[in-house]
C-alpha cells in the first residue's frame, strides 16, 4: 500500500459504510468486477482507497443497467466505455419503443372495454390480432419506432374514429375513380378538392408525420396489386392522379 493509500477497509466495514451487503462484495470478487488488493494476516480482505474507487465506478456503471462482466471489461481496458454506452442505449431505445407499443395497445382494449359490458371473448381475440399482429410486409417498411407512434395514434384515435376513416375510403376511391374515367383534368377545381380529402385521410394514418407518409407510399407503390387485391386498395392511376392533383395544387 502507498503512502498516498494509507487506509483499508475489511469487507465488514466496506459494506457497513457504502450500504452494500457482504454477500455483494463477495459476488462482485467472484466475477473478477472489485477484488481487494490485499489480505490480512489471517486472510481476511482488505480493500484499498483505490478499490473504493474502483467500487464506486462499478457503482456508476450499475447505475446505467449495465451488467456486472460488461462492466468489468470496461474497467479492465478490454472494452471502450463508449462502444460499451452506446449499445446500451441502443437496447433501451428499443425497450422505450417496445413499451409504448403495448401502453398504445392496453389503452385500446381498455377502450373497447368501456365501450360495451357484453363484449366477448371472441371480441376481443379478434381486437388483440388487430391492434397486435403486423404482417412481414409491414415490417419491411415501417420501423420499430413508427409501429409505435402508429400503435400511440391509434389508441389516442380510438376505434370509432379509425372505422369511421376505413369507411370512408371506398367511397372517396370510387368517385376519384369516376374523375379519372370522366378524363377530369389534375389541375382543375374538382380533382384539387379530390385530392384534399384523399390527403386529410391519409393524415388521419401518419398524421402529418413525413417519414411514415413516404413509407406508406413506398408500400403501397411496391405491393400495390397485392393491397388492392386483399384490402380493396387504389389501382396506381389513381395514385398518380392524387399526385398530379396534389402538386397541381401547392
Amino acid at each position: 500500500m502507498t503512502a498516498q493509500q494509507t487506509r483499508a477497509w475489511k469487507i465488514g466495514q466496506l459494506a457497513a459504510e457504502t450500504g452494500l451487503t457482504v454477500r455483494a462484495l463477495h459476488h462482485y470478487d467472484h466475477l473478477g468486477v472489485l477484488r481487494p488488493s490485499a489480505r490480512t494476516s489471517t486472510g481476511y480482505r482488505l480493500y484499498s482507497e483505490s478499490d473504493v474507487e474502483r467500487l464506486y465506478r462499478v457503482m456508476a456503471l450499475r447505475q446505467l443497467g449495465l451488467p456486472l462482466d460488461a462492466i468489468g471489461a470496461v474497467l479492465d481496458g478490454q472494452t471502450s466505455i463508449g462502444e460499451l454506452l452506446d449499445a446500451h442505449r441502443e437496447h433501451l431505445d428499443r425497450q422505450l419503443v417496445a413499451m409504448r407499443t403495448l401502453r398504445a395497445q392496453l389503452a385500446t382494449v381498455a377502450a373497447a372495454g368501456r365501450t360495451g359490458d357484453a363484449a366477448s371473448v371472441t371480441d376481443f381475440l379478434e381486437l388483440i390480432r388487430k391492434v397486435i399482429t403486423v404482417d412481414d410486409t409491414i415490417k419491411q417498411y415501417f420501423n420499430d419506432e413508427q409501429l409505435a407512434q402508429l400503435a400511440e395514434r391509434r389508441a389516442t384515435l380510438g376505434e370509432a374514429a379509425i372505422a369511421e376513416v376505413e369507411a370512408a375510403w371506398p367511397t372517396l376511391i370510387a368517385r376519384v375513380q369516376a374523375a379519372v374515367d370522366a378524363g377530369v383534368d389534375a389541375s382543375s377545381t374538382q380533382a384539387q378538392q379530390l385530392a384534399a380529402e384523399w390527403m386529410g385521410l391519409l393524415e388521419q394514418f401518419h398524421g402529418g408525420d413525413e417519414d411514415l407518409h413516404g413509407s406508406l407510399y413506398r408500400m403501397y407503390a411496391e405491393n400495390t396489386e397485392r393491397i388492392e387485391a386483399q384490402h380493396g386498395g387504389p389501382p396506381p392511376a389513381l395514385i398518380e392522379f392524387i399526385k398530379a392533383a396534389t402538386t397541381a395544387r401547392n
